[in-house]
């Protein structure tokens, strides 16, 4: 909901309080995002369980809470403070036939009288505000399962240095930080960050603030407590309209650093592993990890090769993932290539340990890598590999793209990914570093 709104309660009885609801009711959003943030948010959190146990937290009307029902099977729990919400949301379960799988609370976010590790997914768009982005992700983490993961969206700077007026509200409703700055604070509660964009500037006018606007210009200024709710909403979308630029709602997907086994996408019993990007320190235990992992020494030549040609070469793109202990197990490297002269990027190699593998290890270097990759602004992917294996990342055939290999190659095997389906990507062959040798 607006941001002048009060943050965590519902008081019942302010004037003002009311009129803002009165003036939110019945809105397609309470906030900026849209139905497509919202089912690319659920594709880049799966694969999940059948049935996955999803807490909606902050739900509002729970446009969220459907689609999660109806498209992904899940058992959600939809927490609210407003009653009004809560009811209306129960009803339109009901009427959809999804009342069996949604259960609404009243109840602040982070206090959800549930046990500990009771939800696979915690749901949180537009809500967070209303505790802060630390409490929440402090209460929330004793909440998820193994292998569970967060997503949530969250109000940030898009510039290092906003405009005066800018800062000045933003300091006085709900002080911003930097995207840097609220990934570091999620790595600081316990938290892989897994992804990281913003939201189209549609969510905010189409899906928001349009219909908002046209529920200001109907609305009855003579209702005690609305004047201010007015004028606290148009000074809200004016700021949007003029400085737009400043800030951002951006989407995170976050994972507990949390070295419980848990059963993969697969049925495989893996751990979730830390990653980091590589350093100097690193090179060797790298080798070593891809001599071990292939028959031939040719992919660890290959890496060598690429480290050596700056065209090629992306610093923060040659992940790796560090058993507990900090031993090195799994590594996965992202390399400038192009597609018809346009930059992308080739993922390539892909190594774990012998000892390792099987467990989550290369899973978690290559979801990291693309992470790293999306926050780069990159987005053209492309790798060869396993048609049963880089799917459950998001790639598909790379012929749907128009995109081929220089040589010959099963179509199912020339995957491509775009990690900003938003932007074009260019069609045509792709032109590997020389360190690959076609």
């Amino acid at each position: 909901m607006s941001r002048t709104d009060p943050p965590a309660r519902d008081p019942h009885g302010d004037p003002v309080t009311e009129a803002f609801f009165a003036l939110h009711r019945d809105l397609p959003r309470q906030g900026p995002g849209s139905d497509a943030t919202t089912r690319r948010l659920l594709r880049t959190a799966g694969p999940l369980p059948d049935r996955p146990r999803v807490l909606d937290a902050g739900c509002g009307p729970g446009r969220s809470t459907l689609l999660l029902a109806g498209e992904a099977g899940a058992q959600v729990t939809a927490v609210d403070l407003h009653q009004p919400f809560l009811d209306g949301l129960a009803a339109e379960a009901a009427r959809r036939g999804l009342g069996d799988q949604v259960t609404v609370v009243n109840c602040s976010m982070d206090h959800v009288p549930v046990p500990d590790r009771s939800f696979d997914v915690i749901w949180a768009e537009g809500s967070v505000y209303t505790v802060g982005f630390d409490v929440a992700l402090r209460a929330w983490r004793r909440l998820l399962a193994p292998g569970g993961v967060l997503v949530v969206t969250e109000v940030e700077w898009a510039v290092p240095d906003p405009a005066a007026p800018v800062r000045a509200y933003w300091d006085a409703v709900y002080p911003l930080r930097t995207g840097a700055a609220n990934a570091a604070a999620a790595r600081a509660a316990g938290y892989q960050v897994r992804a990281h964009w913003p939201l189209p500037e549609s969510d905010w006018w189409d899906e928001y603030y349009t219909p908002l606007a046209q529920r200001i210009a109907r609305a009855d200024p003579r209702r005690p407590g609305m004047p201010e709710a007015l004028a606290a909403t148009r000074a809200e979308i004016a700021l949007r309209r003029e400085h737009g630029g400043d800030y951002d709602y951006a989407a995170y997907l976050l994972r507990p650093h949390d070295d419980t086994p848990h059963t993969s996408e697969d049925g495989i019993t893996m751990t979730t592993w830390t990653t980091r990007p590589e350093t100097p320190e690193d090179i060797a235990a790298v080798r070593a990890i891809d001599l071990a992992a292939f028959p031939t020494a040719e992919e660890a030549a290959i890496v060598d090769a690429l480290r050596a040609d700056p065209r090629a070469w992306i610093d923060g793109l040659s992940t790796v993932t560090a058993a507990p202990d900090g031993t090195l197990v799994g590594h996965a490297l992202l390399t400038r290539c192009h597609v018809d002269g346009e930059p992308a990027l080739a993922l390539a190699p892909c190594a774990v340990l012998p000892s390792a593998q099987r467990t989550g290890a290369g899973s978690a270097a290559v979801r990291a890598a693309l992470e790293a990759a999306r926050a780069m602004g990159e987005n053209l992917v492309l790798v060869l590999g396993h048609a049963d294996y880089y799917p459950r990342f998001g790639f598909v055939p790379a012929s749907r793209f128009g995109i081929r290999a220089p040589f010959e190659v099963p179509d199912e095997a020339m995957m491509a990914m775009a990690l900003d389906d938003t932007r074009p990507v260019p069609s045509g062959t792709i032109e590997y570093p020389p360190a690959f040798g076609v």
